[in-house]
């Protein structure tokens, strides 16, 4: 281990190396990491160490002496303050780039793996993709905020408009801001646990532009209640649906277990391609809806389908990648621990008419095994899993079953290469195509197509 270089406050002329997974540039000092926040591959900087820890510092910019060619200026005016993107700064096409190289890095330093990355697919228009908005209210000067937090705190900084979110979210935000000052609705305080107003959540569908806002509650009432419905249903007749969701608990978690619609449905309808999607205010649905058209629409190319194929879906979620494609699949077999999410993932095979969709509650790994059992022959398996990838024993229970290809969708390099260096002595990694999901932050989707030795 290197020892620790630098001291807190200390300032440095140094020149910024690398720009790493997180959006930080990055500087070493005879080895020794140093992280720098807004700093980008070969600008020489002032900087700050504003913390010391055993193996790595973290910096602030103070000066910028040699500017990247590709440094623009943020579009969003709290850029600074906000932690929602940490690209803003960086113009698109490099991002692009960057995240490509993410890619490459990760399945090279942790995978120890030696394939191609294709170019990541962009947007063309790389500003208010988001589908979803959740953000928190807080008071300040006795007045209603709401915005996202402040970069590793707690801090609410308000916010008008997010040059990544849904130009009508931010309208219903503002408007429910207002509407809290204006009916007296107590503001929750996380400090104190008092209050009862805590997020608000809006979710858009892109095809049929209805729009669900859930309201999060410490309380099961909600002064107003009706008042609030009447206002905001008569200004923003695209809602289709209000949900209030109540949290009474003291925790970061935004959303509780119990909840109860207030105005129209429990769900929104949306669609990718010709594929039917209810979306429920709990439900995980990709945010952003066009890149998540060309995310399946590669998953969909990978898997060649004839019509005879049978289809493992694992960590199905709501069924979105099975149901898109179960329209040319022979079968779809969908498996996810989340039982809210397997109901939804049924009521949408219903709603498409699907019958060739087939969903169970549990781990990926009992059910395979299970179906195996059942004499269920699959072609092809697919895993989507959260960001810690996939578990080591589905891992274990895919090397073991005889299915001839795979398709890993992830949403983190690091994970996606430590779990493909897992499978590599049973699989051939035959392509792999990151996309951009998330313009303007660091993150990055990859899709990788996988054949049995």
């Amino acid at each position: 281990m290197n020892e620790v270089a630098v001291v807190k406050n200390q300032i440095l002329d140094v020149e910024i190396s690398d720009l790493i997974n997180n959006g930080m540039g990055l500087v070493k000092i005879n080895g020794y990491p140093i992280f720098v926040k807004n700093a980008l591959p070969e600008e020489k900087v002032q900087i700050k160490i504003t913390e010391v820890k055993k193996t790595y510092a973290l910096a602030e910019v103070l000066v910028i002496y040699q500017t990247n060619p590709y440094r623009v200026t943020p579009k969003c005016k709290i850029y600074d303050q906000c932690g929602g993107c940490n690209l803003q700064h960086l113009s698109y096409k490099y991002q692009l780039m960057m995240k490509t190289n993410f890619v490459k890095e990760a399945l090279v330093r942790i995978g120890k793996l030696d394939v191609k990355v294709n170019d990541c697919i962009g947007m063309q228009d790389c500003w208010k993709y988001r589908n979803k908005t959740q953000v928190p209210f807080g008071v300040r000067n006795n007045k209603v905020i709401a915005g996202f937090y402040k970069e590793n705190t707690h801090e609410i900084i308000n916010m008008d408009t997010c040059e990544i979110q849904d130009a009508l979210a931010d309208e219903i935000v503002n408007y429910m801001k207002f509407l809290a000052q204006k009916y007296s609705i107590p503001i929750y305080n996380e400090t104190e646990h008092k209050g009862n107003l805590r997020h608000i959540i809006i979710r858009k569908a892109h095809v049929t532009k209805e729009y669900m806002v859930t309201l999060v509650t410490k309380e099961d009432k909600l002064k107003n209640e009706n008042k609030i419905i009447d206002d905001l249903v008569n200004k923003f007749p695209q809602i289709k649906s209000i949900v209030q969701n109540i949290n009474p608990q003291k925790t970061n978690t935004i959303l509780g277990d119990k909840q109860k619609v207030l105005y129209g449905d429990e769900y929104i309808i949306d669609y990718i391609g010709d594929v039917k999607f209810a979306i429920s205010s709990k439900s995980f649905y990709q945010v952003n809806p066009i890149q998540t058209k060309v995310l399946y629409d590669q998953v969909l190319k990978y898997a060649e389908l004839t019509g005879n194929e049978t289809v493992i879906d694992a960590y199905c979620g709501i069924g979105t990648i099975g149901l898109y494609l179960a329209q040319k699949a022979k079968a779809i077999y969908g498996v996810e621990i989340v039982s809210d999410a397997i109901k939804d993932a049924k009521l949408n095979a219903k709603l498409n008419n699907f019958n060739n969709a087939h969903y169970e509650v549990g781990k990926a790994e009992d059910i395979i095994k299970k179906w195996q059992k059942e004499n269920i022959k699959a072609d092809l398996i697919i895993v989507d899993p959260p960001r810690k990838g996939c578990d080591s024993s589905l891992l274990d229970t895919i090397k073991t079953m005889k299915i001839p290809h795979m398709i890993y969708v992830s949403c983190d390099p690091a994970t996606l290469a430590r779990d493909l260096n897992i499978l590599s002595d049973t699989f051939n990694i035959i392509e792999v195509q990151p996309v951009d999901m998330f313009p303007h932050t660091s993150h990055v989707e990859t899709v990788v197509l996988m054949s049995r030795k």
